[in-house]
């Protein structure tokens, strides 16, 4: 049987999100540019940019997918494949349920963060001996601070349909501690893995994704979306996804500068030199930031042979 092989990012954030930036054409022509297959914009509780992401998709040659990051009872959940806004503030499990019925797919996003609302490991449907108890448990992982469990929140969700995936690999993160450990939680559980960039910023699409092998097509330009959610359901997911050496991010940085520059160069948008030099700014501080994280790893090396 014909197989290819996929790459997208499935968590991206627009203009259109609170703490989003970039005009969701040029996330698509950057996406384009570095070889992904498909992004999904996930704003936060809003999908009209989504939606209009996934309808021009093909104009850049990518596979059109719309998708939302919903705010529930028990924390953020992604829900990719969808063309409505599922309800805020529901639990965990109505949440995915909600997801599932209309045939999207429901993936858990940064777990484990409470500062950024991921879910807590005991709320994540699991299938358990007695017909859906938390397998997880009701305590918290080991390595989670007396401080999280601290807030007061509802009580654990519902026995459900698990979520179809896991994002185990958020670019978004000074140390690898919580990747680990949602990497850790899927393969116990046995959930599908996916990685994304969790991108706010234009630079930052595409540092980490998922490749998706999609059966009985020949090429990426017969993908569908439905066949891409069909890959997250059967697992046929890798992960990919590192910090990138200082060199490599700096030619992230200025490729997505540039293409940045240009777009509003194109558009005539009025705030393009504030965000030419918003831009300069920022990758000036990325870069001082990933000069920092690589001392902080070696310094962390050199401490193993201490």
């Amino acid at each position: 049987m014909s197989r290819v092989t996929v790459s997208i990012d499935p968590h991206v954030h627009s203009e259109g999100s609170y703490d989003g930036h970039e005009p969701v054409e040029l996330i698509l022509e950057h996406a384009a540019e570095i070889g992904l297959d498909a992004v999904v914009i996930t704003d936060h509780d809003v999908i009209r940019e989504s939606k209009r992401a996934a309808e021009i998709a093909s104009e850049y040659g990518l596979i059109g997918i719309p998708g939302v990051e919903v705010s529930t009872a028990h924390g953020h959940l992604l829900a990719i494949g969808v063309d409505r806004m599922p309800p805020r503030g529901r639990s965990y499990a109505e949440t995915v349920r909600w997801i599932r019925d209309r045939g999207g797919v429901a993936v858990v996003p940064h777990p484990f963060q409470r500062s950024r609302h991921g879910v807590r490991q005991r709320n994540i449907p699991t299938p358990g001996p007695d017909d859906g108890d938390a397998a997880a448990g009701d305590a918290p992982a080991s390595g989670s601070g007396p401080a999280d469990d601290a807030d007061p929140e509802p009580k654990p969700a519902a026995a459900v349909a698990e979520v179809d995936a896991v994002e185990v690999f958020n670019a978004w993160l000074f140390t690898g501690y919580r990747n680990r450990r949602a990497r850790r939680f899927a393969a116990e559980q046995g959930y599908p893995g996916v990685a994304a960039s969790d991108a706010h910023h234009l630079r930052y699409v595409g540092r980490a994704f998922t490749e998706l092998d999609v059966e009985g097509r020949e090429s990426a330009a017969e993908v569908t979306a439905d066949d891409v959610l069909a890959a997250i359901r059967r697992g046929t997911t890798t992960v990919e996804g590192r910090r990138a050496p200082i060199r490599m991010a700096a030619k992230h940085y200025v490729g997505a500068a540039g293409r940045r520059s240009a777009y509003y160069a194109r558009t005539g948008a009025a705030r393009g030199a504030r965000a030419t030099e918003r831009t300069t700014r920022d990758a000036f501080t990325a870069a001082k930031v990933a000069a920092l994280q690589s001392v902080h790893r070696t310094r962390r090396l050199l401490s193993w042979f201490a």
